[in-house]
């Protein structure tokens, strides 16, 4: 079996999990009616589905996490 250090594992399963919860969210965004529009400044994005939108945050929200909780691992000794 390969051994790969922790830090590169605990980021590999992190952004792998986002991955797959980003699949799962488009594919069941599809047959949403109710969309919004977020003003980001001076630019508003396309009319998403609400869900959607508190969806990406989610995942945002592993990523990070996961990316933070691999950069806070010790190193070996």
């Amino acid at each position: 079996m390969l051994k790969m250090p922790l830090k590169i594992r605990v980021l590999t399963i992190s952004l792998t999990s986002a991955l797959a919860l980003l699949l799962m969210l488009c594919l069941g965004a599809q047959n949403l009616n109710s969309r919004h529009t977020l003003n980001l400044g001076k630019v508003t994005t396309a009319p998403l589905p609400s869900g959607f939108i508190i969806g990406v945050s989610i995942i945002m929200g592993v990523i990070s996490g996961g990316s933070a909780a691999a950069v806070l691992i010790p190193p070996r000794r």
